[in-house]
């Protein structure tokens, strides 16, 4: 009789468990076909850019040129100032500052 029940007891889990390492297989097999498509997948994605990321880009280059423009006008309305005093040296800033804007304006 304990041979019997020893007999059973390792029988038992291998009859409840098949299912569970059926499915496990099977999960297994899955991921590995899988793989490759998700990888490529995952690649295409990485390596296109979508309309509206492409549209965000460029709103961000636009503002950040706009806020460049704004600061060198700032910029030149001071040296303007001091130009307008006599400062021949605020003159020639200001001149390259101009030169500046109107690089900014033409990159866009």
């Amino acid at each position: 009789m304990g041979r019997n029940v020893r007999l059973v007891l390792a029988i038992a889990p291998m009859i409840v468990l098949q299912g569970c390492v059926a499915s496990v297989v099977t999960g297994v097999v899955t991921d590995v076909v899988g793989a490759p498509v998700k990888i490529v997948s995952k690649t295409a994605d990485v390596l296109t850019t979508s309309q509206s990321e492409s549209d965000e880009k460029r709103g961000r280059e636009m503002r950040k040129n706009e806020e460049k423009i704004g600061k060198l006008s700032r910029q030149l309305k001071k040296v303007q100032d001091r130009c307008a005093d006599g400062d021949r040296d605020a003159c020639k800033k200001a001149k390259d500052i101009r030169g500046e804007i109107d690089d900014e304006r033409r990159g866009w």
